[in-house]
């Protein structure tokens, strides 16, 4: 009996979660975005603009990009991880941490991301040994491996690809929630191909692996500190999209300015717009959230009872 009653909580969960996914009557499961999982987006950029320089201070195109990443995952086999398990990633620098996400996506497994250092509690919350630690040089490692890795397993657009653990909470983001928000920030940025773009986000957020490790490479741009035409920064209120994490201000948000909200993938609003496949309302300090980019859940599902309910996600400020 209790299994039973388990059960049904747990259905009664993922119905809420997928309710709250709906965007009017566009249901998530109508993927609204051109790649089916993480990895061919690399795949696809490699095929259409090889040549085109991605990271300007390392001289990376999409091709060498496209090899690293072939390369990190051959080295993430040989440590046996497998398609589906968790892996917490430590920051080695820009842009091989970025490199590190495309290699675990690429084997179809899911990246883990600290706030914290609390590395102990992150494993065990997330049900995972796997860490690659911040003393890793990966250039070093991967330098002589093949770049023809072939995945075992190829994800799919409702499979997880990132967790972003917190002592608070641990917030399950799948393949489409990533492409999802990144489609959308383009849409509502108008961010074109080939435009020279600078990120200052360290690797300690979704913000980061959307903004700074996703976006560049999704529009096609050239991700550099010199000269760029674009700035996105959490520091520099004079930067061309500045960012916000202060929600109970959200009514304040001017024009340039992206709130951030990880249960919302990364990006929740440029100013108070929200982004495409996205609706939310503020109520005093509840802000109610619908669309595509809303989050597979919590790791805790009692945290989820709680946050889904009435076909919205309530995020409590």
């Amino acid at each position: 009996m209790m299994y039973i009653m388990k059960e049904k909580l747990n259905n009664n969960i993922k119905t809420n979660i997928y309710k709250a996914q709906c965007f009017g009557n566009v249901e998530p499961i109508e993927y609204m975005v051109p790649y089916p999982n993480m990895y061919s987006l690399i795949e696809g950029q490699n095929i259409k603009f090889s040549e085109q320089i991605i990271y300007e201070k390392n001289k990376i195109t999409n091709y060498k990009f496209y090899e690293l990443v072939h390369q990190t995952a051959y080295w993430l086999d040989s440590l046996k991880i497998k398609p589906k398990e968790r892996v917490i990633i430590q920051d080695i620098g820009f842009p091989q941490t970025g490199i590190l996400l495309f290699g675990i996506w690429s084997l179809g497994a899911s990246a883990v991301i600290l706030e914290s250092s609390e590395i102990e509690n992150a494993k065990r919350s997330c049900k995972t040994n796997h860490l690659i630690k911040n003393n890793v040089d990966l250039f070093e490692i991967i330098n002589n491996l093949p770049f023809n890795y072939n995945p075992k397993y190829k994800a799919l657009l409702s499979d997880e690809a990132l967790v972003f653990w917190s002592p608070e909470k641990g917030i399950r983001l799948s393949h489409y929630n990533l492409l999802s928000n990144t489609n959308s920030i383009q849409k509502i940025t108008g961010i074109k191909s080939r435009t020279r773009i600078f990120c200052d986000l360290e690797s300690n957020s979704t913000s980061w692996a959307v903004l700074k490790v996703i976006l560049p490479i999704y529009c096609g741009c050239i991700f550099t500190n010199s000269k760029p035409d674009i700035t996105i920064s959490e520091k520099d209120q004079n930067s061309t999209f500045f960012i916000r994490k202060d929600l109970k201000h959200l009514e304040e948000f001017k024009s340039n300015q992206l709130s951030i909200c990880p249960e919302n993938s990364a990006v929740l609003s440029l100013g108070k717009q929200p982004i495409h496949l996205t609706n939310f309302s503020k109520r005093k300090n509840v802000l109610l959230i619908k669309g595509h980019s809303v989050m597979m859940g919590y790791l805790d599902d009692e945290k989820n009872r709680l946050s889904f309910r009435d076909g919205k996600l309530y995020i409590y400020l």
